[in-house]
């Protein structure tokens, strides 16, 4: 009779473990989503990404990632050519960065490395292209990196990489910049975000419920709903940075098909701004992302609902 009914258990359990997930993704359904603002990619701001609203479909406390979220904004898509050519520079910069940081030119024994050849390869940056980034940055000089703190208009709060050669030059020409566009250095915002793993999966055909279930399964802590500059459809789950690897091993087990993983700055404070000064933040982030010395820059702001 014993064995009879932890048959029976061992069917059931699973069973209203599911039910219980499902009914905690229809409770934060109901409750928590909303339209978010989120470039970080992704993880980031722009140029890495193009600008699309993302939707954020929260399984705990308010993150914002720091990209793709200008829905609000008129006219944001510049020449896609263009676009294009600065992305691919800005590629080359974190190729750069990633083997300096992790001592080898060989993605093989350079995760870091690794994932930005991946990123690379999911925006479709010729094989060539990479390889004469990676063999680029063996030769280069080994320059210096920066992150730089700022508030824009309304109060927005930017983090801002930069990789440059003269300090000095980069961080006048920085201030300046700020300054033309009503905003400043600023110490103290980097307490506003944390580092997160964001992995980057197709959503074709996976509803907002789905969606939900399988960041519960893979032990995410948040997926957020957004598109590619093709107007794909793509998920971005956000995990602790240490989980990234087993996130992303966790989520093709269940059968997604992931496009990239990496390393983002995640906001926890985010705010939303009227439209003038939503606008006035857009074009500063446009001017950073056009500075050379620029490799990404990422924000706290929130779309509004």
């Amino acid at each position: 009779m014993a064995m009879g009914w932890a048959v029976v258990l061992r069917g059931f359990l699973p069973l209203c473990l599911r039910r219980l997930a499902r009914l905690t993704a229809n409770n934060y359904m109901g409750a928590r989503i909303r339209p978010v603002r989120t470039d970080l990619t992704v993880t980031c701001r722009y140029p890495l990404w193009t600008t699309h609203p993302v939707r954020t479909l929260h399984l705990c406390s308010n993150l914002c990632a720091g990209h793709n979220k200008w829905s609000k904004v008129k006219n944001i898509k510049g020449p896609k050519d263009a676009a294009r050519s600065r992305m691919f520079m800005k590629f080359g910069m974190m190729i750069r960065i990633a083997v300096k940081e992790g001592g080898s030119s060989n993605p093989e024994f350079n995760l870091a490395l690794a994932n930005v050849v991946e990123q690379c390869r999911g925006k479709n940056m010729p094989k060539v292209s990479i390889e004469a980034a990676i063999k680029g940055a063996e030769k280069s000089k080994a320059g210096t990196q920066h992150m730089y703190e700022a508030r824009g208009p309304g109060g927005c709060m930017l983090l801002i990489d930069m990789l440059t050669d003269n300090n000095t030059r980069s961080h006048q020409d920085l201030k300046h910049l700020l300054s033309k566009h009503g905003a400043a250095l600023c110490d103290g915002v980097r307490h506003n975000f944390s580092r997160k793993g964001v992995v980057v999966a197709q959503g074709q055909g996976v509803s907002s419920e789905r969606a939900l279930e399988l960041a519960i399964e893979a032990g995410a802590e948040d997926v957020q709903e957004t598109e590619d500059e093709d107007d794909k459809s793509l998920l971005q789950f956000v995990c602790d940075m240490t989980e990234l690897k087993k996130v992303r091993t966790s989520l093709e087990e269940l059968g997604v098909r992931t496009v990239s993983a990496g390393l983002e700055f995640v906001s926890h404070t985010p705010t939303q701004l009227p439209q003038a000064q939503l606008e006035a933040a857009l074009s500063l982030i446009e001017a950073l992302s056009d500075c050379l010395d620029v490799v990404r820059v990422w924000d706290n702001i929130q779309a509004h609902d």
